[in-house]
């Protein structure tokens, strides 16, 4: 099958479409012939080898954790879903690639909603294992009123909509072109950067309970200091995280799958009932994927980058 690696360490001109064998659904997981999938700024950070320490990966390395497709083959103790259907979902985290490909094996996954194209829903799953990952943490709930920092991004976007689902108020953080885009999904905007505390003050005047940065522009300070707490902030972007006392949320652990797919249903079913949907900043057929990746870089996509195949 045809696939996106990178077989080096290095910019987005080393990213290769190459033929690679197939894989196939263990135990627990399913395989879908792939429609659309995602591109995150984690796989950016991969190619660049900015985790080969913590994370060292077997070259040459499949990329993608997201994508939408076609069931094609369902492994052992799998039900609920037979070959055929419309499925959306993440692989195996603990791997860390292998969605960027005409097949992908999905470990957490929901069937695909109707409301949301295959562009969508391929690049919906990583998102929505994040933002679901983050928002129980901080316990969102009816009465809260949580800060997104860097608010326009894939993460942002799919944040704001299933916190505002449980009843939270949502600020979000965003560049002043982006004001409307973040109120159309249910946030209240402003800008981020130096005065952000007061801006922040001014639409809360009773303060932020908890902060979501998904920026990692090293406000985690401000952050900080805006809920008194560092109990009260997480970030999903910023490694510096723990010289200031705040979480870095990262996606493996027990129960992983298991919420995962909680989240995706519940996305799934909002997307029914016409509240929620996934933002895309473009969209790039896979020989085109340097150009998506040096998109993911500039760290101003709006929404989510996709592969089409």
């Amino acid at each position: 099958m045809r696939a996106l690696t990178f077989s080096e360490y290095g910019p987005a001109s080393i990213l290769d479409v190459v033929d690679v064998p197939e894989p196939h659904a263990g135990a627990g997981r399913i395989r879908v012939a792939v429609q659309a999938s995602g591109v995150t700024p984690s796989d950016c950070s991969l190619r660049m080898g900015r985790f080969r320490d913590m994370m060292p990966l077997r070259l040459p390395h499949v990329l993608g954790v997201d994508a939408a497709g076609v069931v094609d083959e369902v492994g052992p103790g799998v039900t609920g879903v037979r070959p055929g259907d419309a499925a959306f979902g993440i692989v195996d985290l603990a791997v860390l690639g292998g969605a960027n490909a005409e097949y992908a094996v999905l470990a957490a996954w929901a069937p695909k909603p109707d409301e949301l194209s295959w562009e969508q829903a391929g690049g919906a799953a990583a998102n929505v294992e994040t933002a679901t990952r983050v928002l129980d943490r901080l316990k969102i709930s009816t009465g809260t009123t949580l800060l997104i920092e860097g608010a326009a991004g894939g993460v942002g976007t799919v944040a704001i909509q299933l916190a505002a689902a449980r009843g939270a108020t949502v600020i979000g953080t965003a560049s002043a072109r982006n004001h409307e885009f973040l109120a159309g999904l249910g946030a209240i905007p402003t800008t981020y950067g130096p005065g952000l505390g007061e801006r922040v003050t001014a639409l809360a005047p009773d303060g932020v309970d908890v902060v979501m940065d998904c920026a990692g522009s090293g406000s985690l300070p401000d952050l900080v200091d805006l809920t008194g707490s560092p109990d009260r902030v997480v970030t999903v972007a910023d490694l510096n995280a723990a010289k200031y006392g705040v979480h870095l949320s990262g996606s493996m652990g027990p129960g992983a799958d298991r919420q995962a797919v909680e989240g995706l249903a519940a996305a799934a079913a909002l997307a029914q009932q016409g509240s929620f949907t996934v933002p895309i900043a473009a969209a790039f057929t896979l020989e085109n994927a340097v150009a998506a990746h040096q998109l993911s870089e500039t760290g101003h996509a709006r929404g989510k980058i996709v592969l089409t195949l």
